[in-house]
């Protein structure tokens, strides 16, 4: 093809641009698929009990995910801070993931049970009570919200369909699990699970 029909044709230019990262993506993402270490879960992963879900959905509610990553980089700085690396098969669970890019507040894949549920309570509440040089705002709300659990058993089941492997048990009993419960009591429930299924000897 003339060179300069691709320069001057913006039409053409962009479909070729299109065409050249689609293949570099897949040459990139599909075999991905076929790795053990990305598609099977770490020994001892759990789905999300139904309190647990609950309290996902209100971090992605309220925004946590913005200012919060959960990925620890293989870079010593960062296993130093926070813990062991990231792995793959911790997140196969995940619809969607909460990977997230940003650290406004510090990285959370490591923080469940570091702190006791009255702490995160405290924190959540009001940050500065706990951490005075924090910039997080307060979510005091969540302690007076109530949870019903009306859609707790249809995202379970959706979740199912995704490969996350819920029991019909789990789901028979999911509303029953999360009738009455606070928002506060399922965000800290989320939050006390994080980073707790990789073994210690994990590499």
């Amino acid at each position: 093809m003339n060179h300069d029909i691709v320069e001057k044709n913006i039409g053409i230019m962009l479909g070729l641009v299109i065409a050249v990262i689609s293949l570099g993506g897949l040459a990139e993402i599909v075999p991905l698929y076929w790795q053990d270490a990305v598609v099977e879960p770490v020994p001892g992963l759990r789905p999300l009990t139904a309190l647990e879900l609950e309290g996902r959905d209100i971090y992605i509610r309220e925004g946590c995910v913005g200012c919060h990553s959960q990925m620890i980089r293989p870079l010593q700085a960062e296993t130093e801070r926070y813990g062991h690396y990231s792995v793959a098969g911790e997140s196969v669970y995940d619809h969607p993931f909460l990977f997230g890019s940003k650290r406004t507040g510090p990285d959370l894949a490591r923080v469940g049970k570091r702190y006791s549920d009255e702490w995160h309570r405290a924190h959540l509440v009001n940050p500065r009570d706990v951490v005075p040089e924090s910039n997080m705002p307060g979510f005091p709300w969540l302690a007076d919200n109530t949870l019903d659990g009306a859609d707790t058993a249809a995202k379970m089941e959706v979740l199912r369909t995704l490969g996350v492997p819920y029991t019909d048990a789990d789901i028979a009993g999911a509303q029953a699990a999360v009738a009455g419960k606070t928002e506060m009591a399922s965000v800290i429930a989320f939050l006390q699970q994080l980073g707790t299924h990789l073994g210690k000897g994990a590499r």
